[in-house]
């Protein structure tokens, strides 16, 4: 076992009455007056609304606070968070029936509700949250977490209570017979699933659906490693491109303007269901000062900032997950070989409540098997992995993992970036993400830092099967696709290790894990941690990411507008970020895409012979795209931009799933300037005529315009009003991604900036800080706050930041709700 080192925790402050808010009268959920009996004991948390339906909770404790959360959280999206509690209690099939979807992991509509009920209700019967939160700290939550919970699940079911199902002015849940009050069970399952969700995407169907020789498991010939490979790389990059990502940047003392310490964050998240944020401050005076943004039914800030840090997460490269080859026996395939002995796979018979099409209810049940690395599965990212001579089986780095919140609430309290490493060395709980900080003192942080399987260099050279290798060490390389290992199972040794200095079993070292702090600039993109800043390449464990490898455009984007910012060489008056610039940086929706092709597919257009290129038996025009493409100077995707949708259509079709290192550059990625390489696009390549011909004609068949408008065509509807939305896709190099797809079968935004925010720090005085949620804060279609910020995202405005107690005091238009 694993030695665990427990980091100190602070004292939490009793106080007898909130003083810096006085005794403001109780109000109603609407802000109405009313009278309330005096209060003796601690003050009750009293919840400060200011613009945009922002709540400022303050409380004396911790149940305190988690109850205004909690309340408040229900007040604005009751519906989402029931249909999440759904999910975690595996009954979406009683409810809805097995044949509806469901998005247990990242990605919209991922799975059936029937195979997602199978997948809880394994948990459920595994008593596995409810094994984990029975551990003490600092396995099991922090006395602090707990106390939250408690309030946030009274708060919830006092919202509940005073509207009851019938009242929610939410059409999506009025009156449904599965909004009920929750347990802290609920809330402790939904936040397991959200620190598993890394690897449900791509394994939960495989582990429902996994079933033996002569059952449901495909049979024939294994396929071969490097065509089994090449398919779980392609699957995997598609999911990167349709699941979540970030960027962020910290800025040091030498980086900015009129302050000591800056950070951008800007996460892609979904903009619809259980992974949307949502914003709030939380204090406790003297113990907690906190304002950022949490994924809903969090009782902590995820991303934000205090008095005196500012952080942020991006995805990172690390597969939190890995799988073991297992040989099984044929004439007995649930039996596989270890260390040259034979092992009886156990079985589980996992079954739920579904609803039949009379509305009558019927028990659905599969017999799911387990090794002793874990779950069998026979698809990964929906690739066959045939159980035939073997099986594979599926460990995952975060399914004994609650310590993510106590990261969290560490991290809400952290005085600097060096206690913000202390907090992600000490509770390893991050599941799959990166830290970007900054603080007052003017340090700026990157660190990848979180919950990492224990595959050293030298673990993953003994014991990777022949697909194994060729996933773990991606070649060829796919854009963002983490190393995913597939170890041989026959071998007892080639288990995760144990580390001693790691937080829990098969944890890597988190001392092995990357950490860079600067005064500077540090950032992440959602690529490895190589360059988190050019002028100090990072080295780690390959399990961790690649090195010396081609950058995404959006890394090059984010590292070049920063050193031009700080250089003072991008054309803006002075130097170093200002809020003014860094909001710039983010909205400007520039692409360095167009940047490195966009003269060349012009030259490339014009010198089409008669301007007709054959694609698909089609006879293609392409002269009328020629002087558009010229003519968007920009190379911004702004709302009026005109070309920009073209050209992203062309690029897309130009990448056709590759990585960008891949199209015909004249210069070839060189990774002794792997900021500017590859670069120079070979105008004469007959792909890039090709691409453009190929837009061209889905544009035309679409019946949209070549130069239409990027707000035309790039909308979010809220109440039947049609919001443009400016950004686009990651891989034009666009810091601010946006990506459209189909919503209740309708063109709509499905993903990408979310709760922007950006915090600048100076030597003394609070905080200056700007944000925009950009779907605002409440699904509720009825709510005055469902489309509000999106309207103020949509012109690249933000909100300005109240933290101290005379900012929201002097918020217009305050509106007080007092938790009696």
């Amino acid at each position: 076992m694993a030695r665990r080192r427990h980091r100190a925790r602070r004292p939490v402050a009793v106080l007898a009455a909130l003083a810096v808010i006085g005794a403001p009268a109780a109000c109603g959920a609407a802000g109405t007056a009313a009278p309330r009996a005096a209060r003796t004991g601690p003050q009750a948390p009293t919840i400060r609304y200011t613009e945009y339906g922002i709540p400022h909770i303050i409380a004396s404790d911790w149940t305190g606070l988690g109850t205004g959360y909690g309340y408040a959280a229900a007040k604005d999206n009751i519906c989402t968070l029931a249909d999440t509690y759904l999910t975690v209690d595996a009954r979406r099939s009683r409810y809805l029936g097995p044949d509806g979807r469901a998005s247990p992991g990242q990605l919209q509509n991922s799975t059936t509700n029937l195979n997602s009920d199978l997948y809880f209700q394994r948990l459920k019967d595994d008593r596995v949250v409810e094994r984990l939160v029975a551990q003490p700290a600092p396995d099991g939550p922090e006395p602090e977490v707990r106390e939250a919970i408690r309030g946030y699940v009274e708060g919830y079911n006092r919202y509940l209570a005073e509207t009851g199902a019938a009242g929610i002015s939410d059409p999506a849940c009025r009156g449904a017979a599965w909004v009920r009050p929750i347990t802290e069970l609920d809330v402790y399952r939904h936040a397991h699933a959200e620190i598993i969700m890394g690897s449900t995407d791509a394994l939960l169907d495989g582990q429902v659906n996994a079933a033996p020789p002569g059952a449901r498991a495909t049979a024939g010939p294994a396929p071969s490693p490097a065509r089994t490979a090449a398919k779980i790389r392609d699957a995997m990059a598609v999911s990167r491109r349709q699941s979540m990502g970030s960027n962020a940047l910290a800025v040091g003392s030498q980086g900015v303007s009129g302050g000591t310490g800056m950070l951008l964050a800007n996460p892609h998240f979904p903009w619809q269901g259980k992974n949307r944020m949502w914003q709030s401050q939380l204090t406790i005076p003297g113990e907690v000062n906190v304002s950022g943004a949490s994924l809903l039914g969090l009782p902590a800030v995820n991303i934000g900032h205090n008095e005196n840090v500012a952080w942020s997460h991006t995805v990172a490269t690390v597969a939190p997950f890995g799988l073991f080859d297992v040989q099984v026996d044929p004439l007995n395939p649930t039996r596989y070989l270890v260390d040259g002995a034979w092992e009886q796979m156990t079985s589980q018979r996992v079954e739920v409540d579904v609803r039949q099409a009379d509305g009558t209810l019927a028990k659905a049940g599969r017999t799911l098997w387990s090794t002793r690395y874990g779950p069998v599965t026979t698809s990964l990212q929906g690739v066959p992995l045939p159980w035939v001579v073997s099986a594979h089986a599926v460990r995952d780095v975060n399914r004994d993992n609650l310590r993510a919140l106590n990261t969290w609430f560490g991290l809400n309290r952290a005085t600097d970036v060096h206690d913000v490493v202390d907090t992600l060395e000490t509770t390893q709980g991050v599941p799959f993400f990166n830290t970007v900080a900054a603080d007052r003192a003017g340090d700026a942080l990157y660190a990848d830092i979180q919950a990492v399987p224990n595959i050293t260099d030298a673990h993953a050279a003994s014991c990777l099967t022949e697909t194994g290798k060729l996933l773990f060490h991606q070649s060829p390389r796919l854009p963002n696709v983490p190393p995913i290992s597939i170890l041989d199972g026959k071998r007892s040794a080639c288990d995760w290790p144990d580390d001693p200095d790691a937080a829990a079993p098969g944890l890597l070292d988190p001392r092995a894990q990357p950490r860079l702090i600067r005064p500077d600039f540090a950032g992440n993109a959602n690529d490895s941690p190589w360059l988190a800043n050019p002028d100090q390449p990072l080295t780690y464990p390959r399990v961790m990411g690649d090195t010396s490898a081609p950058r995404s455009l959006r890394t090059q984007e984010l590292v070049l507008t920063a050193r031009a910012r700080i250089d003072g060489t991008d054309g803006l008056p002075g130097r170093g970020f200002t809020p003014q610039t860094m909001g710039q940086l983010l909205f400007a929706d520039h692409s360095r895409a167009a940047d490195l092709a966009l003269d060349a597919t012009v030259t490339a257009c014009r010198n089409v012979p008669l301007g007709l290129v054959l694609v698909d038996g089609s006879l293609v025009d392409v002269r009328e795209a020629c002087p558009i493409l010229a003519g968007w100077k920009s190379h911004a995707y702004t709302t009026d931009s005109r070309g920009s949708w073209l050209f992203a259509d062309y690029w897309a079709h130009l990448l056709d799933g590759q990585g960008v290192e891949k199209l015909p550059w004249r210069v070839p990625f060189d990774p002794r300037d792997p900021v500017h390489t590859p670069n120079s696009l070979d105008s004469g390549n007959s792909a890039v005529r090709d691409a453009l011909a190929r837009a061209v004609l889905a544009l035309r068949k679409a019946g949209i315009a070549l130069d239409a408008p990027l707000s035309s065509v790039q909308t979010v509807t809220r109440g039947g009003e049609r919001i443009p939305v400016h950004g686009t896709i990651g891989e034009l190099g666009v810091l601010n991604v946006i990506t459209p797809g189909q919503v209740d079968g309708k063109a709509d935004v499905v993903f990408g900036s979310s709760f922007v925010q950006q915090v600048r720090f100076t030597a003394d005085g609070p905080p200056e800080a700007y944000s925009v949620l950009a779907y605002s804060q409440s699904a509720d279609p009825t709510s005055p706050h469902h489309a509000d910020q999106t309207r103020l995202f949509s012109a690249g405005r933000w909100v300005t930041g109240r933290f101290t107690e005379e900012q929201i005091a002097a918020a217009p238009q305050l509106t007080t709700t007092v938790l009696d």
